[in-house]
């Protein structure tokens, strides 16, 4: 329990959609779960071009003011740290002016729709003086955190391989509407920025960077249903609706290797029919691996070498032994969910600001991802083989 006064923190949320509305939630709810906190969530501003849901935020969120001007929220004296979780394409220009301002910054992933745009946040951030987090929040989950300790304590042996992919069918549908998120213009790269970055963050968070890979990527769904006012990804057209082309990528691919040596493979898409949402890992060691999979958040599949009489993979089930999820729940098999680990990377990042320690991942995780997308496009393009250059701006 703490035994010293909690620092106000006013937060403003740009962008109240599915992850605006689920940081909110996290950081009212986190000082409920972490009697430690450093902090005190104040909902200060929320930011949105729609006015139904800046009502929602005021009216049922508690938020003390709304604007549907950025702008005036990433100045606002009223507000220490801004959440971002606009449309790709605008997270540049949104972490650029709140850190200009003197706010610590959280942007949901990729923190733009392009490399280039990734690393310009970071330096922005980084010369501003200011903390920075990157929605990674898969890290988060305690069974993820198991594997870790599985790794770095030897007890899988030498890391030898690894296989990471997501696959999503939130774009399966052809006639789910031609939302933000299928368009380059304003979501970037397509899965490549949307949920590879899950998967290799996953990965650089497990065993470490990519020094080396060759890629690919298409798209199967070329035509959509045009979207209507405040429509998301996961909203349905009508047959006969009138149509626009989709403009970035359903599916990506790589092999890769990695600076340990391991070898890997990644594959994503939000097209295919039959994983719901399958942001999943495979290690494989010289004494052991482990596999995890999303859609069984509270499981670990573990395989540890040495009794040939108990051959076989053991399933490992989330509990309080593994921190912090007993912060939600007690006892094991008793499983948490996917706002419970937006709400881990809120308190999180709330505590590392409130202290003045590092958060990670921040920005720089952020274009350690890019670097590698960056390499993989130019790996689709050529066919070849290619190495991963780092990309942050000195």
């Amino acid at each position: 329990m703490t035994t010293s006064p909690r620092a106000p923190l006013r937060i403003g949320v740009i962008g109240f959609g599915w992850m605006g509305q689920a940081h909110s939630r996290g950081c009212r709810r986190a000082p409920s779960y972490f009697h430690d906190g450093a902090y005190q969530p104040v909902l200060s501003m929320v930011s949105d071009t729609v006015a139904e849901r800046r009502d929602l935020a005021v009216g049922s969120f508690g938020f003390a003011a709304s604007t549907a001007d950025w702008h005036e929220l990433a100045s606002s004296p009223e507000v220490d740290v801004v959440i971002v979780t606009a449309p790709n394409m605008m997270h540049v220009e949104m972490v650029e002016a709140a850190a200009a301002a003197g706010k610590h910054v959280f942007c949901e992933k990729p923190v733009g729709g392009t490399p280039a745009q990734t690393v310009r946040a970071e330096a922005a951030a980084r010369r501003a003086g200011v903390s920075s987090g990157v929605g990674y929040n898969y890290r988060w989950a305690p069974m993820v955190q198991y594997a870790r300790h599985l790794v770095d304590s030897g007890q899988l042996g030498t890391i030898t391989n690894y296989c990471g992919r997501f696959f999503s069918m939130y774009g399966s549908d052809p006639l789910g509407l031609l939302s933000w998120r299928f368009l380059v213009d304003q979501a970037g790269h397509g899965v490549s920025t949307d949920i590879l970055s899950h998967s290799v963050d996953l990965a650089h968070y497990l065993i470490g960077p990519i020094t080396r890979l060759v890629g690919t990527g298409e798209t199967f769904i070329r035509q959509r249903p045009l979207p209507t006012a405040g429509g998301t990804h996961y909203d349905r057209g009508r047959p006969g609706d009138p149509t626009g082309a989709v403009t970035n990528e359903d599916y990506a691919a790589m092999m890769c290797v990695f600076a340990n040596g391991a070898r890997g493979t990644f594959e994503t898409c939000r097209s295919m029919v039959g994983p719901e949402s399958q942001n999943a890992f495979e290690i494989y060691g010289t004494l052991g691996s482990v596999t995890w999979n999303f859609e069984r958040m509270n499981e670990l599949r573990v395989y540890l070498a040495g009794d040939h009489r108990h051959t076989g993979y053991t399933t490992v089930f989330g509990g309080d032994r593994f921190a912090p999820h007993g912060n939600f729940v007690p006892g094991s098999a008793n499983g948490i969910g996917f706002e419970d680990l937006v709400c881990i990377e809120d308190h999180e990042f709330l505590q590392a600001v409130a202290t003045g320690t590092p958060y990670v991942p921040g920005f720089a995780e952020a274009v350690q991802y890019v670097s590698v997308q960056d390499a993989l496009l130019r790996s689709w393009q050529s066919g070849a083989w290619v190495d991963v250059t780092d990309l942050r701006e000195d």
